[in-house]
């Protein structure tokens, strides 16, 4: 297992990550009590079904319990999912996630690439529709995008979900950072999940509950047939008695977004600020990180300084030059700029 993308603190040991974007607030109280009260069950298997979870999310949600699966983080699903349709010619945009070819490369599946233009700011536009065709069985799309950060306009996403419905084509909508978003309501497909079966939205309590190394995310999707098909690709008991724990805290705890989001949205626009002084050029981030573009190896300059980022030059569609960093705290932004600032300088 290679790291293909963020967090490799262990490879790195001892520097301040800018690589992986998780809240920097951290998993919140009641994640953290939750996790740590679960311990003493950890002599019993998991509940495979994440029953209590299901219904805790369930709730939330306003959607029905039989909609939503479970995995080992978004990764499991994403890999169950190609798995489980075994699709034989699949759209991806350039640059996009990697997890999305790499499990479709286990399948030998054929990728086509819509490239995302740099001069368009790689904002995503209606020529779009013009490759969901017949022949393609897959897409993925991701909004907020990784590793750029914007969204894609809610108009086109529905115009996109009816030409899959109309082609047949299973849209799988990666929205593991909407919690970011400032009006987060306005850019889920969620409402439309009852009405478009090849609908499938993948979401993670990875990036906004800060819990990336107890591995739990989930999907939505009204397609049962997919659901069950899914769950027959996956390991028994992946999700851990103490990931369904934290999971159900995280599920409660309504207010650890809301003060995320204020936090991110001042920090962000301290940063960009800071980063505006420098001449570093950045892309407009709707999340809580910042894709920038410089002539400076910055990924190799900022380690003498002790800090990650993340190079994003193994992306389809991206060259070197092209950097990915979160927005943490106060603290560790600071540090971020003065690395920055003294580089610039030489």
């Amino acid at each position: 297992m290679e790291y293909q993308h963020g967090g490799d603190v262990y490879t790195y040991e001892g520097m301040m990550d800018f690589s992986a974007n998780i809240n920097p607030l951290g998993a919140g109280s009641a994640v953290i009590e939750a996790a740590h009260g679960a311990i003493e069950r950890i002599t019993q298997y998991p509940d495979a079904g994440c029953r209590r979870l299901r219904r805790a999310l369930a709730k939330r949600l306003e959607v029905d319990e039989d909609f939503l699966i479970f995995g080992n983080g978004g990764a499991e699903l994403i890999f169950a999912l190609v798995m489980a349709e075994r699709p034989k010619k699949a759209l991806l945009l350039a640059p996009s996630f990697t997890e999305y070819r790499q499990a479709l490369l286990a399948v030998d599946c054929e990728i086509i690439l819509f490239p995302l233009k740099e001069s368009s700011g790689f904002e995503l536009r209606e020529e779009y529709l013009e490759f969901l065709t017949e022949d393609i069985d897959m897409i993925f799309l991701c909004s907020p995008s990784n590793p750029v950060g914007n969204v894609i306009s809610q108009a086109l996403l529905l115009r996109i979900l009816e030409r899959c419905k109309e082609k047949e084509i299973r849209m799988v909508m990666d929205e593991c950072f909407y919690e970011f978003l400032d009006s987060w309501e306005e850019h889920t497909l969620q409402h439309k999940i009852g009405e478009y079966p090849q609908l499938f939205i993948l979401r993670a309590f990875t990036k906004m509950y800060g819990m990336p190394g107890l591995r739990l995310g989930y999907g939505i999707c009204c397609d049962l047939g997919l659901t069950k098909r899914m769950e027959r690709m996956r390991q028994p008991w992946s999700v851990s008695v103490v990931a369904q724990e934290a999971g159900e805290a995280a599920v409660r705890d309504t207010a650890h977004p809301v003060r995320t989001r204020e936090y991110i949205r001042q920090e962000r626009k301290w940063l960009t600020g800071k980063l505006t002084e420098l001449g570093i050029r950045y892309y407009p981030p709707s999340a809580n990180y910042i894709f920038v573009r410089s002539e400076i190896d910055l990924y190799e300059e900022l380690k003498k300084y002790g800090i990650l980022i993340r190079d994003c030059s193994n992306y389809d569609g991206l060259d070197r030059g092209f950097y990915r960093f979160a927005v943490k705290k106060r603290q560790e932004n600071v540090r971020l700029v003065d690395a920055l600032r003294r580089i610039c300088q030489k």
